[in-house]
């Protein structure tokens, strides 16, 4: 105790700081983003089920979150699962054909593809919030009217929100590989989820796939080969060379670098 140190004990004694002052912190369930994307905005509302995805919270740099604030209620949208979309009103032009991307990472190539063809819109989904403020930020300083980000699960947004029919085209780039056997269940490309596609792409629309995991490749190969909502544009049913309009990526050119091989398939809706 210290009341029995003597003068001299008492003095080595270090000083114990003060307490610091309570300094207020942010509630974890308070959004990061007041009026931006929100972190789960089916909620419970909807059943839980095996996720494809996982969502990503990493650190938002100033300009994205900037971007997120200011940009998220007007181009931005929650799939919350619980209204029906108009395409033609959120983007503001009923003609306009419209592509939905799921996972687009940083939108960098979605940014490309969106200023190479300014006549068909892009409705791009995805979780992670960094992307979505980068994707954004690309849009806005580019000019690009024809994109609007969706923030969420994206099977709620095709079964949940978008009429049937109401797209002209669907794009998976390099979806999560799963590449654990016991994980294979989580893989986006399953007979349950083109079933589902099918119903919101339009005759004739356009679904095309990326990767660079070679079984998860021959894996998507498979299942759109049996699906029978869709026939492949290849004429020996195989993979098809990479298409002018999807761009070559930063993260795909490292692939590339280190030997590996992307696959695209490009398979469309039946007509009839």
């Amino acid at each position: 105790m210290s009341e029995n140190l003597t003068p001299t004990q008492a003095a080595a004694v270090p000083a114990q700081a003060p307490a610091p002052a309570d300094r207020p912190r942010r509630d974890r369930s308070e959004p990061m983003f007041p009026d931006g994307p929100a972190a789960d905005p089916a909620g419970s509302h909807h059943e839980r089920r095996i996720r494809s995805f996982q969502p990503r919270r990493s650190r938002v740099t100033p300009g994205q979150g900037e971007a997120l604030r200011r940009l998220w209620p007007t181009w931005g949208l929650d799939i919350d699962g619980l209204s029906r979309l108009d395409l033609g009103e959120l983007f503001g032009d009923p003609a306009l054909p419209v592509v939905l991307e799921i996972g687009f990472g940083m939108g960098e190539a979605t940014a490309q593809m969106a200023a190479a063809d300014p006549g068909t819109g892009i409705l791009a989904c995805d979780v992670h919030t960094p992307g979505q403020g980068n994707l954004l930020n690309l849009a806005e300083r580019n000019g690009l009217t024809n994109v609007r980000v969706a923030n969420g699960d994206a099977i709620i947004l095709l079964r949940e929100m978008l009429a049937p029919d109401s797209l002209a085209g669907l794009r998976v780039y390099f979806p999560d590989p799963w590449p654990k056997k016991r994980h294979h269940k989580r893989r986006l490309i399953q007979p349950e989820f083109l079933t589902l596609a099918a119903t919101r792409l339009a005759p004739g629309a356009l679904l095309h796939c990326a990767t660079d995991w070679e079984p998860y490749a021959e894996q998507m190969l498979e299942v759109l080969t049996a699906a029978p909502e869709f026939e492949n544009t290849q004429a020996d049913g195989g993979f098809a060379p990479r298409p002018e309009f999807r761009p070559l990526t930063r993260f795909e050119g490292q692939g590339l670098d280190k030997g590996h091989v992307v696959r695209d398939l490009l398979f469309r809706r039946k007509t009839a």
